[in-house]
Protein backbone atom coordinates (compact mmCIF):
# COMPACT_ATOMS: atom_id res chain seq x y z
CA UNK A 1 0.00 0.00 0.00
CA UNK A 2 1.45 2.78 -1.29
CA UNK A 3 -1.23 5.75 -0.20
CA UNK A 4 -4.40 5.87 1.94
CA UNK A 5 -7.46 8.08 1.87
CA UNK A 6 -8.56 8.32 5.64
CA UNK A 7 -12.31 9.27 5.42
CA UNK A 8 -12.98 11.34 9.36
CA UNK A 9 -16.25 13.10 8.10
CA UNK A 10 -17.89 14.31 11.06
CA UNK A 11 -14.64 14.97 13.41
CA UNK A 12 -11.17 15.86 12.52
CA UNK A 13 -7.82 14.22 14.21
CA UNK A 14 -6.13 18.09 14.98
CA UNK A 15 -9.30 18.87 17.46
CA UNK A 16 -8.89 18.20 20.60
CA UNK A 17 -10.01 15.30 22.52
CA UNK A 18 -12.95 14.95 25.08
CA UNK A 19 -15.27 17.46 24.49
CA UNK A 20 -17.71 18.43 21.32
CA UNK A 21 -17.61 15.06 19.06
CA UNK A 22 -13.71 14.95 20.07
CA UNK A 23 -12.36 11.62 21.37
CA UNK A 24 -11.10 8.38 21.05
CA UNK A 25 -11.96 8.63 17.31
CA UNK A 26 -9.74 11.63 16.85
CA UNK A 27 -7.00 9.82 18.67
CA UNK A 28 -7.23 6.60 16.84
CA UNK A 29 -7.44 8.35 13.17
CA UNK A 30 -4.29 10.89 14.32
CA UNK A 31 -2.25 8.36 15.79
CA UNK A 32 -2.61 5.33 13.21
CA UNK A 33 -2.01 7.88 10.11
CA UNK A 34 1.15 9.17 11.26
CA UNK A 35 2.74 5.49 11.96
CA UNK A 36 1.04 4.58 8.38
CA UNK A 37 3.28 7.46 7.03
CA UNK A 38 6.60 6.62 9.48
CA UNK A 39 6.17 3.36 7.55
CA UNK A 40 6.66 4.39 3.99
CA UNK A 41 2.43 5.02 3.62
CA UNK A 42 1.47 7.92 2.09
CA UNK A 43 -1.75 9.30 4.13
CA UNK A 44 -4.55 11.37 2.99
CA UNK A 45 -7.23 12.56 6.23
CA UNK A 46 -10.32 13.77 4.85
CA UNK A 47 -12.61 15.87 7.40
CA UNK A 48 -15.59 18.63 7.45
CA UNK A 49 -14.28 21.96 6.93
CA UNK A 50 -15.90 23.65 9.84
CA UNK A 51 -14.45 27.35 9.58
CA UNK A 52 -13.44 29.56 6.95
CA UNK A 53 -9.99 29.93 8.51
CA UNK A 54 -9.42 26.40 8.20
CA UNK A 55 -6.86 25.76 5.92
CA UNK A 56 -7.24 23.56 2.66
CA UNK A 57 -4.49 21.26 3.91
CA UNK A 58 -2.48 20.80 6.92
CA UNK A 59 0.79 19.00 6.52
CA UNK A 60 1.10 17.06 10.06
CA UNK A 61 4.08 15.57 9.67
CA UNK A 62 6.12 13.90 6.38
CA UNK A 63 3.57 11.51 4.29
CA UNK A 64 0.43 13.12 6.39
CA UNK A 65 -1.73 15.27 5.65
CA UNK A 66 -5.22 16.39 6.84
CA UNK A 67 -7.59 17.89 4.15
CA UNK A 68 -10.69 20.08 4.87
CA UNK A 69 -13.47 19.85 2.48
CA UNK A 70 -16.42 22.26 2.63
CA UNK A 71 -19.93 20.94 3.11
CA UNK A 72 -22.85 23.03 4.62
CA UNK A 73 -21.83 26.07 6.33
CA UNK A 74 -18.25 26.70 6.91
CA UNK A 75 -19.27 26.52 10.92
CA UNK A 76 -19.75 23.37 13.37
CA UNK A 77 -23.02 21.44 12.64
CA UNK A 78 -24.59 18.78 15.03
CA UNK A 79 -23.66 15.39 14.73
CA UNK A 80 -27.24 14.27 13.47
CA UNK A 81 -27.75 16.86 11.07
CA UNK A 82 -24.44 15.78 9.57
CA UNK A 83 -25.81 13.13 7.48
CA UNK A 84 -27.65 16.05 4.94
CA UNK A 85 -24.36 17.02 4.26
CA UNK A 86 -22.81 13.78 2.78
CA UNK A 87 -23.51 13.98 -0.75
CA UNK A 88 -21.76 17.25 -1.29
CA UNK A 89 -19.00 16.15 1.35
CA UNK A 90 -18.24 13.30 -1.00
CA UNK A 91 -18.21 15.11 -4.21
CA UNK A 92 -15.66 17.49 -2.52
CA UNK A 93 -13.20 14.49 -1.81
CA UNK A 94 -13.63 13.28 -4.99
CA UNK A 95 -12.87 16.10 -5.95
CA UNK A 96 -9.40 16.38 -4.32
CA UNK A 97 -8.28 13.06 -5.19
CA UNK A 98 -8.81 13.19 -8.98
CA UNK A 99 -7.75 16.59 -9.11
CA UNK A 100 -4.43 18.06 -10.42
CA UNK A 101 -1.72 17.11 -8.35
CA UNK A 102 -0.22 20.71 -8.39
CA UNK A 103 -1.50 23.85 -6.29
CA UNK A 104 -5.11 24.78 -6.94
CA UNK A 105 -7.50 27.69 -5.61
CA UNK A 106 -10.95 26.32 -3.98
CA UNK A 107 -13.67 27.67 -0.83
CA UNK A 108 -11.15 27.48 1.61
CA UNK A 109 -7.75 28.91 -0.49
CA UNK A 110 -4.93 27.43 -2.02
CA UNK A 111 -5.21 23.49 -1.80
CA UNK A 112 -3.03 20.96 -3.13
CA UNK A 113 -4.33 18.11 -5.09
CA UNK A 114 -4.01 14.80 -3.67
CA UNK A 115 -3.26 12.56 -6.57
CA UNK A 116 -3.86 8.53 -6.40
CA UNK A 117 -4.46 6.32 -3.47
CA UNK A 118 -4.62 2.49 -3.54
CA UNK A 119 -7.88 2.10 -0.95
CA UNK A 120 -9.99 4.30 1.38
CA UNK A 121 -10.19 3.93 5.35
CA UNK A 122 -14.08 5.08 6.36
CA UNK A 123 -14.35 6.00 10.29
CA UNK A 124 -17.82 6.39 11.66
CA UNK A 125 -21.02 5.20 9.63
CA UNK A 126 -21.21 9.00 8.17
CA UNK A 127 -17.94 8.58 6.63
CA UNK A 128 -18.66 5.25 5.81
CA UNK A 129 -21.84 6.52 3.62
CA UNK A 130 -19.44 8.65 1.44
CA UNK A 131 -16.86 6.15 1.26
CA UNK A 132 -19.10 3.51 0.10
CA UNK A 133 -19.80 5.81 -3.35
CA UNK A 134 -16.02 6.42 -3.53
CA UNK A 135 -15.37 2.56 -3.28
CA UNK A 136 -17.45 2.38 -6.70
CA UNK A 137 -16.86 5.15 -8.40
CA UNK A 138 -12.95 4.96 -8.43
CA UNK A 139 -12.95 1.34 -7.93
CA UNK A 140 -11.05 1.30 -4.59
CA UNK A 141 -10.86 -1.40 -1.79
CA UNK A 142 -12.89 -0.14 0.87
CA UNK A 143 -11.60 -0.60 4.97
CA UNK A 144 -14.32 0.26 7.41
CA UNK A 145 -14.02 1.27 11.28
CA UNK A 146 -17.31 1.83 12.91
CA UNK A 147 -15.90 3.22 16.45
CA UNK A 148 -19.38 2.53 17.42
CA UNK A 149 -22.20 0.88 16.32
CA UNK A 150 -26.03 2.31 16.40
CA UNK A 151 -27.18 -1.21 17.64
CA UNK A 152 -24.96 -1.94 19.99
CA UNK A 153 -25.95 1.76 21.57
CA UNK A 154 -29.60 1.15 21.02
CA UNK A 155 -29.60 -1.34 23.94
CA UNK A 156 -27.13 0.64 26.35
CA UNK A 157 -28.12 4.39 25.82
CA UNK A 158 -31.62 4.21 23.87
CA UNK A 159 -32.41 7.87 25.09
CA UNK A 160 -29.65 9.34 23.72
CA UNK A 161 -29.23 6.97 20.32
CA UNK A 162 -33.05 8.18 19.18
CA UNK A 163 -32.18 11.92 19.69
CA UNK A 164 -28.76 12.34 18.25
CA UNK A 165 -28.82 10.15 14.97
CA UNK A 166 -31.52 9.46 12.19
CA UNK A 167 -33.51 6.35 12.30
CA UNK A 168 -31.64 5.19 9.10
CA UNK A 169 -28.14 4.75 11.14
CA UNK A 170 -28.61 1.23 11.77
CA UNK A 171 -29.51 0.41 7.96
CA UNK A 172 -26.81 2.43 6.70
CA UNK A 173 -23.93 0.99 8.64
CA UNK A 174 -25.55 -2.94 7.91
CA UNK A 175 -25.17 -1.36 3.96
CA UNK A 176 -21.39 -0.19 4.35
CA UNK A 177 -20.69 -3.34 6.31
CA UNK A 178 -22.21 -5.50 3.54
CA UNK A 179 -20.08 -3.38 0.97
CA UNK A 180 -16.83 -3.19 2.81
CA UNK A 181 -13.50 -5.45 1.89
CA UNK A 182 -12.69 -5.58 5.48
CA UNK A 183 -14.42 -4.26 8.02
CA UNK A 184 -11.96 -3.24 11.62
CA UNK A 185 -13.20 -4.48 14.75
CA UNK A 186 -11.09 -3.04 17.83
CA UNK A 187 -11.29 -6.70 19.15
CA UNK A 188 -13.18 -9.69 19.25
CA UNK A 189 -15.83 -8.56 21.41
CA UNK A 190 -16.67 -6.07 18.00
CA UNK A 191 -15.75 -8.32 15.91
CA UNK A 192 -18.45 -11.11 17.43
CA UNK A 193 -21.56 -7.90 17.70
CA UNK A 194 -20.22 -6.89 14.30
CA UNK A 195 -21.25 -10.56 12.81
CA UNK A 196 -24.73 -11.49 15.15
CA UNK A 197 -25.67 -7.53 14.62
CA UNK A 198 -24.95 -6.85 11.35
CA UNK A 199 -24.67 -10.21 9.48
CA UNK A 200 -20.56 -9.37 8.99
CA UNK A 201 -18.66 -11.74 6.87
CA UNK A 202 -16.65 -13.39 9.46
CA UNK A 203 -13.71 -14.01 6.67
CA UNK A 204 -13.91 -9.62 6.47
CA UNK A 205 -13.71 -9.21 9.91
CA UNK A 206 -10.78 -8.15 10.76
CA UNK A 207 -8.99 -7.11 14.02
CA UNK A 208 -6.85 -4.20 14.28
CA UNK A 209 -6.55 -3.17 17.82
CA UNK A 210 -5.60 0.51 18.83
CA UNK A 211 -2.60 1.11 20.51
CA UNK A 212 -1.35 3.83 23.38
CA UNK A 213 1.58 5.78 22.89
CA UNK A 214 4.00 4.94 25.32
CA UNK A 215 6.33 7.69 24.90
CA UNK A 216 3.43 9.83 26.54
CA UNK A 217 1.47 6.94 28.80
CA UNK A 218 4.15 5.83 31.37
CA UNK A 219 4.69 5.40 34.87
CA UNK A 220 6.41 8.25 36.83
CA UNK A 221 6.42 9.74 40.03
CA UNK A 222 2.81 10.26 41.42
CA UNK A 223 3.75 13.12 43.81
CA UNK A 224 5.42 15.11 41.14
CA UNK A 225 2.41 14.36 38.89
CA UNK A 226 -0.08 15.66 41.75
CA UNK A 227 1.94 19.03 41.99
CA UNK A 228 2.27 19.55 37.95
CA UNK A 229 -1.55 19.66 37.82
CA UNK A 230 -1.90 21.00 40.87
CA UNK A 231 -3.51 18.10 43.34
CA UNK A 232 -2.64 17.72 46.69
CA UNK A 233 -0.14 15.50 47.30
CA UNK A 234 -1.96 13.55 50.17
CA UNK A 235 -5.28 12.04 49.69
CA UNK A 236 -6.69 9.57 47.64
CA UNK A 237 -7.20 10.73 43.97
CA UNK A 238 -9.77 8.89 41.19
CA UNK A 239 -9.71 9.65 37.82
CA UNK A 240 -12.30 9.77 35.36
CA UNK A 241 -11.60 10.70 31.83
CA UNK A 242 -14.26 11.40 28.68
CA UNK A 243 -16.74 13.43 27.08
CA UNK A 244 -19.44 13.86 29.43
CA UNK A 245 -22.45 12.36 27.94
CA UNK A 246 -25.09 9.62 29.67
CA UNK A 247 -23.02 6.74 27.13
CA UNK A 248 -20.14 7.45 29.49
CA UNK A 249 -21.53 6.73 32.96
CA UNK A 250 -20.35 10.50 35.00
CA UNK A 251 -23.20 10.09 37.40
CA UNK A 252 -21.85 6.30 38.15
CA UNK A 253 -18.99 7.47 39.22
CA UNK A 254 -20.28 10.46 41.54
CA UNK A 255 -22.46 8.18 43.09
CA UNK A 256 -19.46 5.44 43.65
CA UNK A 257 -17.67 8.71 45.45
CA UNK A 258 -20.87 9.32 47.77
CA UNK A 259 -20.76 5.81 48.55
CA UNK A 260 -17.11 6.14 49.88
CA UNK A 261 -18.22 7.88 53.16
CA UNK A 262 -15.69 6.17 54.66
CA UNK A 263 -13.15 7.77 52.49
CA UNK A 264 -13.22 11.30 53.59
CA UNK A 265 -10.24 11.94 51.84
CA UNK A 266 -11.09 10.45 48.29
CA UNK A 267 -11.52 12.88 45.24
CA UNK A 268 -12.58 12.41 41.97
CA UNK A 269 -10.87 14.26 39.60
CA UNK A 270 -13.00 14.74 36.16
CA UNK A 271 -11.07 15.51 32.82
CA UNK A 272 -13.58 16.29 30.30
CA UNK A 273 -16.33 18.14 28.99
CA UNK A 274 -20.08 17.90 27.81
CA UNK A 275 -20.88 16.03 24.47
CA UNK A 276 -23.89 15.85 22.07
CA UNK A 277 -27.38 17.08 22.75
CA UNK A 278 -27.75 15.03 26.10
CA UNK A 279 -24.46 16.26 27.15
CA UNK A 280 -25.87 19.62 29.06
CA UNK A 281 -28.64 17.49 30.49
CA UNK A 282 -25.92 14.99 31.73
CA UNK A 283 -23.80 17.82 33.04
CA UNK A 284 -26.84 19.42 35.20
CA UNK A 285 -27.36 16.13 36.68
CA UNK A 286 -23.75 15.72 37.65
CA UNK A 287 -23.84 18.97 39.50
CA UNK A 288 -27.07 18.13 41.23
CA UNK A 289 -25.91 15.13 42.49
CA UNK A 290 -22.81 16.93 44.32
CA UNK A 291 -24.56 19.41 45.47
CA UNK A 292 -27.25 16.89 47.10
CA UNK A 293 -23.67 14.92 48.04
CA UNK A 294 -22.37 17.63 49.08
CA UNK A 295 -19.21 16.41 47.36
CA UNK A 296 -18.57 19.98 46.07
CA UNK A 297 -14.63 19.85 47.49
CA UNK A 298 -14.15 16.32 46.76
CA UNK A 299 -14.96 16.43 43.09
CA UNK A 300 -12.62 18.54 40.36
CA UNK A 301 -13.45 19.72 36.66
CA UNK A 302 -10.64 19.77 34.53
CA UNK A 303 -11.57 20.84 30.87
CA UNK A 304 -10.06 18.44 28.23
CA UNK A 305 -6.28 18.25 27.86
CA UNK A 306 -3.90 17.53 25.12
CA UNK A 307 -2.45 14.46 25.54
CA UNK A 308 0.74 15.20 26.94
CA UNK A 309 -0.93 16.63 29.87
CA UNK A 310 -3.29 14.43 30.29
CA UNK A 311 -0.38 11.18 30.50
CA UNK A 312 -0.13 13.47 33.91
CA UNK A 313 -3.60 13.31 35.01
CA UNK A 314 -2.65 9.49 35.00
CA UNK A 315 0.10 9.50 36.73
CA UNK A 316 -1.19 11.75 39.35
CA UNK A 317 -4.06 8.78 40.20
CA UNK A 318 -4.62 6.36 42.16
CA UNK A 319 -7.59 4.55 40.21
CA UNK A 320 -8.94 4.85 36.98
CA UNK A 321 -12.79 4.62 36.91
CA UNK A 322 -14.40 3.59 33.50
CA UNK A 323 -18.19 3.01 33.92
CA UNK A 324 -19.70 3.45 30.32
CA UNK A 325 -22.57 1.85 29.38
CA UNK A 326 -21.08 0.45 26.19
CA UNK A 327 -17.18 1.29 24.57
CA UNK A 328 -16.04 -0.18 21.67
CA UNK A 329 -12.61 -0.19 22.88
CA UNK A 330 -11.87 1.82 25.22
CA UNK A 331 -8.78 3.90 25.43
CA UNK A 332 -8.87 5.59 28.57
CA UNK A 333 -8.89 2.45 30.18
CA UNK A 334 -5.65 1.42 27.93
CA UNK A 335 -3.88 4.50 28.50
CA UNK A 336 -4.32 4.27 32.18
CA UNK A 337 -3.16 0.91 32.41
CA UNK A 338 0.10 2.01 30.28
CA UNK A 339 0.59 4.89 33.45
CA UNK A 340 0.43 1.69 35.75
CA UNK A 341 -2.66 3.10 37.06
CA UNK A 342 -5.35 0.44 37.93
CA UNK A 343 -8.34 0.42 36.27
CA UNK A 344 -12.40 -0.29 37.85
CA UNK A 345 -14.18 -0.26 34.57
CA UNK A 346 -17.68 -1.44 33.27
CA UNK A 347 -17.64 -5.30 32.02
CA UNK A 348 -18.57 -4.01 28.54
CA UNK A 349 -17.44 -4.14 24.96
CA UNK A 350 -13.81 -3.60 24.26
CA UNK A 351 -13.30 -3.46 28.17
CA UNK A 352 -13.46 -7.09 29.13
CA UNK A 353 -10.34 -7.43 26.75
CA UNK A 354 -8.15 -4.38 28.49
CA UNK A 355 -9.06 -5.29 32.01
CA UNK A 356 -7.86 -9.01 33.60
CA UNK A 357 -10.37 -8.63 36.76
CA UNK A 358 -8.58 -9.03 40.11
CA UNK A 359 -5.38 -9.19 38.08
CA UNK A 360 -5.17 -5.59 36.20
CA UNK A 361 -8.38 -3.65 37.71
CA UNK A 362 -11.58 -4.98 38.09
CA UNK A 363 -14.60 -5.35 35.97
CA UNK A 364 -18.33 -4.26 37.48
CA UNK A 365 -20.96 -6.24 35.58
CA UNK A 366 -24.18 -3.62 37.04
CA UNK A 367 -24.58 0.05 36.63
CA UNK A 368 -24.26 -0.34 40.22
CA UNK A 369 -22.50 2.90 42.31
CA UNK A 370 -21.96 0.67 45.68
CA UNK A 371 -20.30 -2.20 43.69
CA UNK A 372 -18.21 0.87 42.05
CA UNK A 373 -17.54 1.75 45.78
CA UNK A 374 -16.11 -1.43 46.62
CA UNK A 375 -13.71 -2.13 44.16
CA UNK A 376 -12.41 1.04 44.56
CA UNK A 377 -12.30 1.06 48.25
CA UNK A 378 -10.20 -2.11 47.68
CA UNK A 379 -7.47 -0.33 45.42
CA UNK A 380 -7.48 2.83 47.98
CA UNK A 381 -7.49 0.86 51.09
CA UNK A 382 -4.18 -1.26 49.70
CA UNK A 383 -1.33 0.51 48.52
CA UNK A 384 0.54 -3.10 48.05
CA UNK A 385 -3.03 -4.32 45.99
CA UNK A 386 -2.90 -1.10 43.97
CA UNK A 387 0.91 -1.29 43.01
CA UNK A 388 0.72 -5.07 41.96
CA UNK A 389 -2.53 -4.39 40.16
CA UNK A 390 -0.99 -1.12 38.17
CA UNK A 391 2.13 -3.49 37.51
CA UNK A 392 0.16 -6.21 35.93
CA UNK A 393 -1.65 -3.37 34.11
CA UNK A 394 1.35 -1.59 32.49
CA UNK A 395 2.79 -5.08 31.50
CA UNK A 396 -0.16 -6.18 29.46
CA UNK A 397 -0.41 -2.86 27.88
CA UNK A 398 2.89 -3.13 25.90
CA UNK A 399 1.07 -5.21 23.48
CA UNK A 400 -0.57 -2.31 22.44
CA UNK A 401 1.03 0.24 20.18
CA UNK A 402 0.18 2.17 17.15
CA UNK A 403 3.12 0.71 15.41
CA UNK A 404 1.67 -2.90 15.86
CA UNK A 405 -1.98 -1.22 14.68
CA UNK A 406 -0.35 0.17 11.63
CA UNK A 407 1.29 -3.03 10.68
CA UNK A 408 -1.78 -4.69 11.22
CA UNK A 409 -3.74 -2.45 9.01
CA UNK A 410 -0.74 -2.95 6.06
CA UNK A 411 -1.37 -6.66 6.45
CA UNK A 412 -4.95 -6.03 6.17
CA UNK A 413 -4.68 -3.86 3.32
CA UNK A 414 -2.21 -6.79 1.39
CA UNK A 415 -4.91 -9.53 1.80
CA UNK A 416 -7.29 -7.46 -0.39
CA UNK A 417 -5.17 -7.31 -3.36
CA UNK A 418 -5.19 -11.03 -3.64
CA UNK A 419 -9.24 -10.76 -3.74
CA UNK A 420 -11.97 -9.44 -5.83
CA UNK A 421 -13.75 -6.29 -4.41
CA UNK A 422 -17.18 -6.87 -2.87
CA UNK A 423 -19.87 -5.78 -5.15
CA UNK A 424 -22.76 -4.73 -3.43
CA UNK A 425 -24.82 -3.23 -6.46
Amino acid sequence: MRALAVLSLHTSPLAQPGTGDGGGMNVYVRELSAHLARSGVRVEVFTRAESPDAPATVDVEPGFRVHHVAAGPLAPVPKEHLAALVPEWTAGVRARILGPSGPRSGVLGPSRGVGPVDAIHANYWLSGLAAHALKHELDLPLMSTFHTLDRVKATSSPEEEAAAEPARRAAAEAEIVGCSDAVLASCPVEADQLSDLYGADPARVEIVAPGVDHAFFGPGDQRQARRAVGLAAEGETILFVGRIQPLKGLTVAVDALAALGDRPQATLVVVGGPSGPHGPAELAAVTERIERFGLGPRVRMVAPQPHEILSTYYRAADVCVVPSRSESFGLVALEAAACGVPVVAAAVGGLTSLVEHGRTGYLVDERDPDTYAAHLRAVLADRELAADLGWAARLRSEGYTWAAAATDLRAVNDRLTTRDLVACR
